[in-house]
């Protein structure tokens, strides 16, 4: 095997690693939100570090891979891609992160299970969870067309992060009491609608590097 195989099946194994490392931190999360976990969300909290550990190693490995082998065409590619990829990760990472310090720096705050349901924000957890592993099977199995799908769930995320605020405005203004919870609410959707944008950004980027696509600014159907 070429070096610079051996070096892209190596970056190849960090880029998943992180990846369910992150998927997994975005899950703890979210069920630390819905099940007003404290002590989920402080794990989610102690291994924001781990993530970061692996941007930094996965940015200098690419780095190292084009100053010293120059690779071309679908090689190239691929480490572009990891590039984007990986910032993209890390970023969901920190959003899975803001989630569950809400929970840590105020833990008087519980949410209306009424409310939860009506925001549908169980089904937006579950949506950005269903995006990111849907980004990793396309990565792993190098099929574009199994990432096309998180563009259209994207749109299904931007809709319960619209409709929510409506919901939950409705209901501050018959429960005044409760404003600050949620305000914490409204930060915890904004930060999972985030989520579902950089699902779509990573999504672009597995095009670009299997099929050559650049889709970035242009319309998907």
């Amino acid at each position: 095997m070429r070096h610079l195989e051996q070096e892209i099946q190596s970056l190849r194994q960090d880029v998943i690693d992180m990846w369910k490392l992150v998927i997994s931190q975005v899950a703890n999360a979210g069920e630390a939100v819905l099940s007003f976990d404290k002590e989920l969300a402080q794990k989610v909290s102690m291994r924001e570090k781990k993530v970061d550990a692996y941007e930094l190693k996965i940015d200098s490995e690419c780095e190292n891979i084009i100053a010293l082998h120059q690779p071309v065409a679908i090689d190239l590619r691929f480490v572009l891609a990891v590039l984007k990829i990986n910032s993209n990760l890390e970023r969901i990472a920190d959003f899975a992160y803001g989630i569950a310090r809400t929970f840590i720096t105020n833990p008087s705050v519980i949410l209306d299970a009424e409310l939860i349901t009506d925001t549908k924000l169980n089904v937006m957890i579950q949506q950005v969870n269903t995006m990111l592993s849907q980004g990793l099977d396309a990565f792993e199995n190098e099929k574009s067309d199994f990432a096309s799908a998180i563009f259209s769930e994207d749109y299904q995320v931007d809709e319960i992060n619209i409709n929510a605020a409506r919901i939950i405005a409705d209901y501050i203004q018959k429960n005044p009491d409760r404003a600050y919870d949620c305000l914490q609410l409204i930060a915890s959707i904004r930060k999972l609608e985030r989520i579902g944008d950089h699902c779509s950004n990573i999504a672009e980027e597995i095009f670009f590097y299997i099929d050559a696509k650049v889709l970035k600014h242009a319309p998907r159907k």
